[in-house]
């Protein structure tokens, strides 16, 4: 190991609580991961002078990505982006829903918007493409497919589904299903796509049951062995529904999982796997304000949801009116994860959700692992957070924090309490940071506990290693 990284970890100091005398209810450790996420409430057991608290996102200098530039593109709405980062081809892509037919907006001249009120009729919704080599400046392809207007030169791959999930599942051993699309149609439907240009018939899954009229999505979950699905249900407010399938074409009824409450409705919301934990990004939606935001929640099994930092954006909309995301931000679907950084794509808006508005695709980033982490609730004063039992698998531990200005403490403590061995503190910001644990005996293969000390200073994430 070379010393710069020990240096820049320093800063931090992990308590390792020994297991081997602790009460039987104790002794239940946490599955192996290969890191694991504070945000999961799984892995907390105690927090003292502590709050989880959603991460920085930094809106992108480059914003707004693209707008609605095209006659097919009246009005991008909430535009319900699907991006994906094709490492194969050197890609990325981007599936997004505009209304391609808005006749209040093509049959409205723009300096009479301040005199008539916004009210929808005529409209359709499709499906369009776009791509990019660097995920900042994106192309719009004359795709020959779908006729608009008399003509097929544009980037529309499908007419007609409203709030299009596309994902691609290479684990599908059928090529010409590679490509899915979960979406409201005539009710509920899906279909195929060998290359997500062409797509097959629309598939009806009535049995669904759920209005539908949101951003859906839909993703495999290995583990299980199953198809999930995220839709809309309604009951005198917007909710989250939930419903699950073997096979992408017959599904369970959907069932409600997560709800806010007439002033904070749950809009859409995306959902994705990342470190072990689902995680689902919440547009909520306030009627009062006629705005969208986004919020953070986790999950451990996509059927019971828990927000965090409840109230609080993860990607807010700005303070200036008028500005590309002042009225709504609608997180895309599934961030991209990139070794320095997590894009978040979103759609956004510079007016109300239901008044005149222009639309654009908008990019947030977030550090590594910095969805959400603890810091102390009174920042005058330092922090503890203790873990469940973990099993330790290497001689180090790493850490995900930022502590430029404060420190994360790291020691190590036996069954009683006492510390038997240290190795901070760190005094940086630092991703998956090595610090090795001196003066205590190796407790690989053993159960352990981890305590972190925090002074002025945010914990994301932990890992062990070699």
């Amino acid at each position: 190991m070379n010393a710069a990284p020990i240096l820049a970890a320093a800063a931090v100091a992990v308590a390792v609580v020994c297991c081997a005398a602790a009460p039987a209810a104790e002794k239940a450790a946490l599955p192996v991961r290969a890191k694991y996420l504070v945000l999961d409430g799984r892995v907390v057991e105690r927090a003292d002078n502590a709050r989880l608290a959603v991460g920085a996102v930094s809106k992108h200098r480059a914003n707004p990505l693209f707008g609605e530039d095209k006659p097919w593109e009246p009005r991008f709405d909430n535009l319900y982006a699907n991006v994906l980062h094709d490492a194969g081809e050197k890609l990325y892509k981007c599936w997004y829903s505009p209304f391609i037919v808005d006749k209040a907006v093509t049959r409205t001249p723009r300096e009479k918007w301040a005199q008539v009120p916004y009210r929808p009729r005529g409209r359709e919704m499709g499906v369009c493409y776009a791509v990019s080599t660097d995920g900042l400046k994106w192309r719009k392809p004359e795709l020959g497919l779908v006729e608009f207007d008399g003509g097929k030169a544009n980037n529309l791959v499908v007419r007609g589904p409203h709030g299009a999930g596309v994902f691609k599942d290479p684990r599908d051993a059928d090529p010409a299903r590679r490509y899915k699309m979960f979406y409201k149609g005539r009710g509920m439907c899906v279909r195929f796509s060998a290359d997500g240009l062409r797509w097959g018939e629309e598939i009806r899954c009535a049995e669904i049951d759920a209005r539908g009229d949101t951003h859906n999505n839909a993703f495999w979950w290995g583990e299980r062995g199953k198809y999930v699905g995220i839709t809309r249900l309604w009951a005198g407010q917007r909710l989250v529904g939930r419903t699950e399938s073997a096979d992408f074409r017959r599904w369970t009824k959907a069932v409600e999982v997560l709800r806010g409450d007439k002033e904070n409705q749950t809009y859409a919301m995306p959902v994705f796997r990342h470190a072990g934990v689902w995680l689902g990004l919440a547009m909520i939606f306030r009627p009062r304000p006629n705005r969208v935001h986004c919020e953070l929640t986790w999950s451990p099994d996509t059927v019971k949801w828990h927000r965090i930092d409840k109230g609080v954006p993860l990607i807010a909309n700005s303070p200036k009116r008028g500005d590309y995301d002042w009225g709504c931000a609608y997180a895309a679907a599934s961030p991209v994860v990139l070794d320095g950084e997590i894009r978040l794509y979103y759609g956004a808006s510079n007016g109300t959700h239901n008044g005149w508005r222009d639309g654009f695709l908008a990019l947030a980033t977030l550090r590594p692992d910095g969805f959400a982490g603890y810091e102390p609730a009174e920042a005058s004063k330092p922090a503890a957070v203790v873990t469940r039992p973990v099993l330790c698998s290497g001689r180090t531990v790493r850490i995900t924090a930022d502590a430029r200005g404060g420190t994360v403490r790291v020691s190590l403590l036996d069954a009683g309490g006492k510390a038997v061995a240290a190795g901070g503190p760190i005094r940086d910001d630092v991703t998956d940071a090595p610090v090795k644990l001196r003066g205590g005996a190796d407790l690989t293969g053993r159960r352990v506990r981890l305590k972190f000390e925090l002074t002025k200073a945010k914990l994301y994430a932990f890992a062990f290693g070699d």
